[in-house]
């Protein structure tokens, strides 16, 4: 097989409905197939899909592994040359998959690449996860072409060159399997939240490069799964972008020493804006952040 597009779905039966259609008729290349995995569903997800999409492969997984792990152990399963890891809210265009894979066929140096993401709430703009292709600041900040923080542009085809990016957007993901499996997938500890970003640093420490090919373009609906400002989501993004600057970074202290300074400062703004719960969080990510990192080799120490 050389493409396994694969839709991890907990919960997520009116997700399935509203955007696996737009998979389904869109993924048409030869030696492509759909997969959904399911994460230990407890709605009728399986039964939306045994009954509204018998075409689709599922992986039924016995409970909720989170992004990473649910991932790590559907991609387990497939030994396709490439997979792509695509999110259950987004909707595809037609031929989306053959720039993606005409350029990874023709470029043995790059790991991964994305498309472009528009946001399906205004189609027109891109979307925060992703947007034209992803890249982190020297304090360990991600940010994209067409996305700065909370700001998105619209797309006017200003971003409509493949340029080599830091990262690649878990929303839509093309990856070598055998590159995915020898990197260690995601990082289960992650759960949910950078754990793409994280695998991304991996793959470029390793010499490994990665691409945005915005002749692919998908709509992304975003904040599925958790509000852009759910306190739980402002909790693992502070507490897995500590994590990934420790395992990643050549010699991090002095940005980890300022990330700490940022951070708290990060959680004053938060109280005086009335946000305690986002404030709790992120001292609870950055006490956790503690515990875990005990758990890795500090990146620059050999």
């Amino acid at each position: 097989m050389k493409c396994s597009v694969i839709i991890l779905n907990w919960n997520g039966a009116g997700m399935l409905r509203r955007y696996l259609p737009s998979v389904v008729q869109h993924t048409t290349d030869e030696g492509c197939e759909v997969i959904v995995a399911d994460n230990g569903s407890t709605d009728n997800s399986l039964e939306v899909l045994t009954r509204e999409f018998p075409a689709v492969k599922t992986i039924v997984l016995d409970k909720n592994y989170g992004f990473a792990e649910g991932y790590n152990r559907a991609i387990g399963q497939v030994d396709s040359d490439y997979v792509v890891l695509l999110n259950s809210d987004v909707e595809v265009t037609p031929h989306w998959l053959t720039p993606l894979l005409t350029y990874m066929d023709a470029h043995a140096e790059v790991a991964a690449v994305q498309p472009k993401v528009r946001s399906d709430r205004q189609r027109e703009y891109f979307e925060h996860a992703g947007a034209a292709g992803g890249y982190l600041s020297w304090l360990g900040y991600p940010y994209c072409r067409g996305r700065r923080f909370g700001r998105v542009e619209k797309d006017k085809g200003q971003y409509d060159t493949i340029v080599n990016i830091d990262w690649t957007t878990g929303a839509c993901m093309c990856v070598r399997t055998n590159i995915y499996k020898e990197c260690g997938g995601l990082d289960a500890a992650f759960f949910a939240h950078m754990e793409e970003i994280d695998l991304c640093w991996r793959m470029r420490n390793k010499g490994w490069k990665l691409a945005c090919v915005p002749q692919s373009t998908i709509f992304h609906l975003g904040g599925g799964a958790l509000s852009y400002d759910n306190p739980r989501k402002t909790y693992l993004n502070f507490r897995n972008n500590l994590l990934m600057i420790y395992k990643n970074k050549r010699w991090p202290w002095l940005v980890l020493t300022l990330r700490w300074a940022l951070d708290y400062a990060a959680a004053a703004m938060f109280l005086l804006t009335g946000k305690n719960g986002s404030a709790k969080a992120v001292c609870e990510a950055r006490r956790d952040y503690k515990q875990m990192r005990k758990n890795y080799k500090l990146y620059g120490i050999f």
